[in-house]
């Protein structure tokens, strides 16, 4: 069959030849390869062969200068942006003079980066900041604090938790090395530094916000639901604890008496109970000095002032007043009476942000608890330290609410059904390995759950002649379920002071701020005059036992000075025309029997104090002039009669084999204002004893200070008090 047309037509095209054309050139073929190429110039201009580099700048091991290393901060990459964030720091580390010039620029470059989507890159700025900002002075930091808080703030707003709790984490810094910039106006509505730190803690939390109504429940931050893991959670906490913290001690930063702050509510006015807190002082360390003038043999006949020489004739110490400042008092103290019954309400946003964040912490207190307290297994670290911090930030934030006059009730509410919450697993002690770090933890969960439970006994006791469980209904209930707490508190709190813990709980050395932290329980269970006799007895049982505590802590104990201040003023309180509490000395044989030990005690402490503690020695002198002055019921005959006794070899002893010789009294030497004002006040209370009660061992006391006297400079003032008392 012969082959069609275009097969043929297409077996003639593989030999047809082209025609070329006149002017066309040679047709390249179907399968050429094209071998051309292009090339595009790129411009650096920092690495031109034109521009001369400064060959003496610092450079890291790759070669590159500061301001290197700005450039790269923004770069693209972020293995580049973390090693920059390493090239800063080894050129900072060898060459730190540049810190001088360079801080504002590294600043304003490197907090850009606190909210990077990399995590590498936070984690490095987060150890190179930890390593850059202990080594600022604090000063030249604060101009940048602003800078620094806001991309920090912002980044605790980031669109992801991962970014938000690493915000926290570099607050942490912050808060560690310039706390009140960070706190700075928390407690107030505008838009300070404070207040919108804590809007971000909330918002991690998503626990809402304290701005806006003060009814009605917390308004969402966000309508994104932050999901956090245990150990992001715990970052969270751990780091808002720590910001209540660091924004209740500045805001009682001019309170010197802070430990005692349950005694205020037992004063007629505010400044009764500062001027009582004041009382231990010396005058040198009062935060409202007066003018003073020291004694001298000779007074200026110049002046208007008339000094008041010496700290027997008033409890705040030596004090010279003017005609008009004595006028002006008398209108102060008029306007103090008629203001006395006024009451504080408190800050209404503390208020509010203990409501706001109450479902949190009860939320992860529940979740937590059984894990922690199982009495079977050891606790888990993480959920351990969470209830912790839960725990630490309900202490910081009802303990301000409660100190208020008239605490909020909404407050009072939320606060029992917390330790409602905490009541069955109390007293708290580990099961499983013991480790130092939980037995520390655990010893105070149960400080501070007894802190609690004495605030709100404190706030919301009502003396009744029957025992609160015999009552009906809800409020009996309530009632009932406060008696019982209050009993197992009184109960952990003897057998802590008495040393009698048991294996199962925790037997820690008690520390001063342990110590203080119990106070405030210590006096909630001894404040009290009701007709009930369990709670009679349960006051004096714990009186005896704070006192026998006070006797037995050794003299040179870093707990004896919080031992002392605190039943010196349960001694002196009553003494007080201002005071109206419940509290009084007389109602039991025993307590008076162990206080007068411990009175007749302070002499030797005294003695082997010698010059080691003046601080703590003035406030034993001061404390035993007070009470010469005031009259204390526990002066008799024979309490007097021991104190000259054993005050004599405080002056001048005689050694069975040295011979005489001068006691610790030589020892309080120096020139300063503090160890002259000491050695005088021991002889104005030497003076005073010795006109309270005479017999042979005032004239022994007088024999050994003229003694320990001879050529001393205050001889001379010696010589003045016997004139003026007739000795």
């Amino acid at each position: 069959m012969p082959k069609s047309a275009k097969r043929r037509k297409e077996k003639a095209a593989d030999f047809a030849k082209a025609k070329l054309k006149l002017g066309k050139g040679k047709q390249a073929p179907s399968n050429a390869i094209d071998t051309s190429f292009k090339a595009r110039s790129i411009a650096l201009p920092s690495q031109s062969i034109a521009i001369e580099k400064d060959g003496s700048a610092p450079t890291t091991r790759r070669k590159l200068s500061f301001d290197d290393l700005l450039v790269n901060v923004k770069h693209h990459n972020p293995g580049t942006r973390k090693d920059t964030i390493f090239g800063f720091r080894e050129l900072l580390d060898a060459h730190w003079d540049l810190i001088k010039s360079s801080l504002p620029v590294l600043v304003n470059t490197t907090v850009r980066i606190i909210g990077d989507e990399d995590a590498s890159v936070r984690k490095a700025l987060l150890s190179f900041y930890s390593w850059l900002i202990p080594r600022i002075p604090k000063e030249d930091l604060a101009p940048h604090a602003p800078l620094i808080l806001l991309f920090t703030t912002s980044a605790q707003t980031h669109i992801f938790p991962e970014i938000r709790v690493d915000a926290v984490r570099f607050l942490n810094i912050f808060l560690e090395y310039f706390p009140e910039i960070i706190v700075s106006g928390w407690d107030t509505a505008n838009n300070s530094h404070g207040s919108r730190v804590l809007e971000g803690y909330l918002g991690v939390l998503s626990a809402g916000t304290i701005t806006g109504d003060d009814e009605g429940p917390p308004v969402a931050t966000s309508t994104a639901s932050v999901m956090l893991t245990p150990a992001s959670k715990l970052v969270v906490l751990q780091s808002l604890s720590r910001f209540l913290k660091a924004a209740t001690e500045s805001r009682s930063a001019a309170s010197i008496s802070d430990s005692t702050w349950f005694l205020s509510s037992s004063f007629t006015t505010v400044d009764a109970y500062n001027a009582f807190s004041e009382i231990l002082l010396p005058p040198h360390l009062h935060p409202r000095p007066s003018p003073s003038k020291p004694w001298c043999s000779e007074t200026d006949s110049q002046s208007d002032n008339f000094p008041i020489s010496s700290s027997l004739a008033s409890d705040a110490g030596i004090i010279s007043y003017h005609l008009q400042e004595l006028s002006e008092s008398l209108v102060s103290c008029r306007n103090i009476c008629e203001a006395g019954a006024s009451t504080s309400s408190g800050n209404p946003l503390i208020v509010r942000l203990a409501t706001t964040l109450h479902p949190t912490l009860v939320s992860v207190f529940l979740d937590c608890a059984p894990a922690v307290f199982s009495p079977s297994d050891s606790p888990p670290e993480t959920e351990m330290e969470l209830i912790s911090a839960v725990v630490s930030i309900t202490n910081t934030l009802y303990g301000v609410i409660n100190q208020d006059s008239t605490p909020a009730p909404s407050a009072l509410d939320e606060l029992k059904t917390i330790l409602g919450y905490m009541s069955p697993f109390f007293p708290f002690h580990p099961s499983g390995r013991r480790d130092v770090k939980v037995e520390e933890i655990f010893q105070d969960l149960n400080l501070i759950y007894c802190d609690l439970t004495s605030r709100l006994v404190l706030s919301s006791r009502t003396e009744t002649a029957a025992r609160p469980t015999t009552l009906r209904g809800k409020k009996g209930r309530q009632l009932g379920n406060d008696a019982l707490q209050a009993d197992r508190v009184h109960e952990y709190v003897l057998q802590f002071l008495r040393g009698q813990v048991s294996d199962s709980q925790l037997v820690r050395t008690l520390t001063p701020a342990a110590y203080n932290s119990l106070l405030p329980t210590i006096w909630s269970l001894i404040n009290y005059s009701g007709r009930n006799q369990d709670y009679i007895e349960q006051s004096v049982d714990v009186l005896k036992a704070t006192v026998e505590h006070a006797v037995k802590t050794g003299s040179k104990s870093a707990l004896k000075r919080s031992t002392f201040d605190f039943v010196a003023r349960l001694v002196l309180l009553e003494t007080d025309v201002r005071y109206n509490g419940n509290f009084r000395l007389g109602t039991s044989a025993e307590v008076d029997q162990a206080l007068e030990e411990w009175l007749t005690q302070l002499p030797q402490v005294l003695w082997e104090l010698g010059g080691i503690n003046p601080s703590a020695s003035e406030a034993i002198v001061l404390f035993l002039l007070r009470m010469l002055q005031r009259r204390s019921r526990l002066l008799n005959e024979n309490t007097l009669t021991c104190l000259q006794t054993r005050l004599t070899p405080y002056f001048h002893i005689t050694h069975p084999t040295r011979g005489t010789m001068r006691g610790p009294f030589a020892k309080l030497t120096g020139f300063s204002s503090p160890c002259l004002g000491l050695r005088r006040r021991v002889l104005d209370f030497v003076a005073l004893l010795m006109v309270t009660q005479g017999g042979p061992s005032c004239i022994a006391l007088k024999q050994a200070a003229e003694s320990a006297l001879i050529d001393r400079q205050e001889q001379e003032y010696w010589a003045h008090l016997k004139r003026c008392f007739a000795l």
